[in-house]
C-alpha cells in the first residue's frame, strides 16, 4: 500500500490551514486483509474514489463504492472494510476540523453565508444514513486544490477554501437529487453481478456477460471499465476472490472445491489468484482467520 499524506502540523503546506488535519492519497495494490477496522469520526471526512471497487460499511449500512463516488462522514459516524478488508484500488481521504460545539459544521473559513452553511448542515444531517453519491467532478476539484496547497500562489487561502467549499455544497446538490434513493448506480450491473455469484464454476467470456447485460462487447467492457476500474475479467476475478474468502471464512471445503467453485482453474490458479490480491495463500489465510 503506498500513501500521499499531508498532515496538519506535519506537513508546511498545511500551515496556512488549521481546518485541515489531513490530506491523503491511499493506493493499494493488494487486497489487505484486516487493515481497515471499524473508525469512527471526530471530525468532517470526505472519501472520494478514484480507481478500484471497495466493499464498505458505513454507518452500517453494507455498501460497495466504485470511481466517482463520494462519501462525507460527519463526527460521531462510522466506516469499515466489509470484514475488515481494504479492497484494491486508490481514494482520497479529505479530514476537516469542526466549528465549536453548538456551531454550523463549517467553520469561519467558509466562503458560504451563514444561512447556506446551516442548510449544509440541515442537508448531511438529515442524509446521516446515506451511504455515497456519484459525484464525478470532485476528482478534479481535488487535483486542483492539492496543486494551490503546495504552489502556494497569491490567493491560495481563498482558493483552497473555495475548493473545499465545492465539494461540500456539489455532494449536498447530489444528496438532494437522489432523494435518499440509492445511489445512481445502472441496476443492470447489479443484476449481473448477482448473476455471476450464483454461476461462478462456468467460464464466464467477456462476450457471456455484455449479452446478460443486452449491450455489445466493447460499450460493456467501456462500461465496466468506467463504473468499477477494472476490465470485465478483473472484474470478474474480484468477485471470485470475494466469494472464495467467505467459503475460507465458513471453512466447510478445502481450497481445491473452493477453486472450482469459484470459477478457477485449479487449486494452484486459485492459490497463486488468491495470494497475487491478497497477500496470503488460501491455507494462510483460513489459518489467520481461525485463530482470531
Amino acid at each position: 500500500m503506498n500513501q500521499v499524506t499531508l498532515q496538519q502540523g506535519v506537513s508546511r503546506e498545511l500551515a496556512a490551514f488549521s481546518h485541515i488535519l489531513e490530506i491523503t492519497l491511499v493506493k493499494n495494490t493488494t487486497i489487505q486483509l484486516n487493515s481497515f477496522s471499524k473508525r469512527s469520526m471526530d471530525c468532517i471526512c470526505m472519501y472520494y474514489i478514484t480507481e478500484g471497487k471497495f466493499d464498505w460499511v458505513i454507518n452500517g449500512k453494507a455498501c460497495t463504492v466504485y470511481p466517482g463516488d463520494m462519501a462525507i462522514l460527519l463526527p460521531g459516524q462510522c466506516i469499515a472494510g466489509e470484514n475488515d478488508i481494504l479492497n484494491i484500488g486508490s481514494y482520497y481521504v479529505i479530514k476537516l476540523a469542526v466549528s465549536p460545539a453548538g456551531k454550523a459544521l463549517l467553520g469561519k473559513w467558509s466562503l458560504l453565508t451563514q444561512k447556506e452553511k446551516s442548510s449544509v448542515d440541515r442537508i448531511l444531517c438529515h442524509n446521516r444514513n446515506y451511504s455515497a453519491v456519484n459525484l464525478r467532478e470532485a476528482h478534479a476539484i481535488i487535483q486542483s486544490l492539492i496543486a494551490e496547497l503546495k504552489n502556494e500562489e497569491v490567493g491560495a487561502i481563498t482558493m483552497v477554501n473555495y475548493m473545499l467549499d465545492q465539494l461540500i455544497v456539489l455532494t449536498c446538490r447530489q444528496l438532494i437529487r437522489q432523494s435518499n434513493l440509492r445511489r445512481d448506480f445502472p441496476q443492470t450491473f447489479l443484476n449481473l453481478e448477482q448473476m455471476l455469484r450464483k454461476d461462478l464454476s462456468h467460464q464466464w467470456t467477456v462476450e457471456e456477460m455484455a449479452v446478460l447485460t443486452g449491450m455489445g462487447t466493447t460499450a460493456f467492457t467501456e462500461k465496466v471499465k468506467s463504473f468499477s476500474g477494472f476490465s470485465p475479467l478483473n472484474y470478474l476475478i474480484n468477485i471470485r476472490i470475494s466469494e472464495a474468502i467467505k467459503m475460507l471464512k465458513r471453512g466447510d471445503a478445502n481450497a481445491t472445491e473452493i477453486a472450482y467453485a469459484t470459477g478457477f482453474y485449479s487449486s494452484q490458479h486459485f492459490s497463486t489468484t488468491f495470494k497475487k490480491l491478497t497477500g496470503y495463500t488460501p491455507s494462510e489465510f483460513r489459518k489467520n482467520n481461525q485463530a482470531e
